[in-house]
């Protein structure tokens, strides 16, 4: 067992564990730490706990002080320099005609370097961009491309649901997301309804999407012959969640239709899950658009950031 605590460095980011040494601190407080990229100003999210050490990766940075007035004050200049270095990016992006898109500006507490945030189709000539910003501010100048789903996640904003982004409130990081989990979600197959601010795939099919998977192993597709009390029917629909089934029953005057807790009905005849629908059919050329989107985002998050930097 190791004592540890957890810091956090952007609000959203991932967390980190440090090893405290004797420090006690609190949520909330802030601390400069050692890290690979040199000294950085965080907030401890998770005090001091005692955590596995499988759990670890190893060897721990260790946690080098709690922030002092000095360090609050620094770390306020370091977000004025990023203001000001947002707005003269911008000004030199245009006045070099650049095609890309300026999101966010990050200046590393120990002054080391500068990073530039932005998104752009391809790769662009960003040399004398470089210079003339290593000009001003006389130290590292780094450029690093990300995808519209990190620019959104930046920037902010509220989802279809009315509630602020997922990714602005608790996603710390990014998984794929496919087609298959809305249909097993039940959810409409329209592009624009399934796809968030940043024209991918909700975020939310994701981290819904185990759910849905367990349950719908114990629930019959669609079309299948169920035994009820009432007699032998065909399931028109489910409650994924609710674990409910929609049953057809034939009755002497027609059809009767009636809702089940699939513990009170038995199974005869299931059949294949169906692989497309008219909503699916409909859309088709979109939502192959939307995959094929997807699959280039995994690609290139496990290629790693684009950068561009001085030397």
């Amino acid at each position: 067992m190791k004592n540890i605590i957890g810091v956090r460095f952007k609000k959203l980011g991932k967390i980190y564990f440090f090893n405290p040494k004797h420090l006690k601190v609190k949520k909330g407080d802030k601390v400069i730490v050692e890290t690979a990229q040199g000294e950085e100003y965080g907030e401890v999210i998770i005090p001091n706990r005692y955590i596995e050490d499988e759990k670890i990766i190893a060897p721990l940075k260790k946690v080098l002080r709690i922030a002092n007035y000095r360090d609050q004050k620094h770390y306020e200049e370091c977000k004025k320099i990023e203001k000001e270095a947002m707005k003269l990016c911008q000004k030199k992006i245009q006045e070099h005609h650049l095609e890309m898109c300026l999101t966010d500006v990050e200046c590393k507490f120990d002054n080391s370097k500068i990073l530039f945030y932005f998104t752009a189709d391809g790769r662009i000539d960003f040399r004398e961009l470089v210079k003339d910003l290593a000009a001003v501010y006389k130290t590292r100048i780094e450029l690093r491309q990300i995808g519209v789903r990190d620019e959104v996640k930046r920037i902010g904003g509220n989802g279809v649901c009315g509630r602020e982004l997922c990714c602005c409130t608790f996603l710390s990081d990014f998984e794929a997301v496919s087609i298959k989990m809305a249909k097993e979600q039940n959810v409409s197959l329209n592009p624009t309804k399934i796809s968030g601010n940043c024209g991918r795939l909700m975020c939310c099919l994701k981290f819904e999407d185990s759910v849905y998977a367990e349950k719908l192993k114990h629930l019959p597709n669609i079309g299948a012959i169920v035994k009820t009390e009432e007699g032998e029917g065909e399931v028109e629909g489910i409650e994924t969640l609710k674990e409910r089934v929609k049953v057809k029953i034939k009755t002497e005057d027609g059809f009767t239709y009636k809702k089940y807790d699939v513990k009170d009905v038995k199974v005869i005849k299931d059949i294949p899950r169906e692989q497309l629908d008219e909503e699916e059919i409909e859309h088709k050329k979109e939502l192959e658009e939307l995959e094929k989107l997807e699959k280039l985002d995994v690609e290139e998050d496990k290629g790693g950031e684009k950068k561009w930097h001085t030397k």
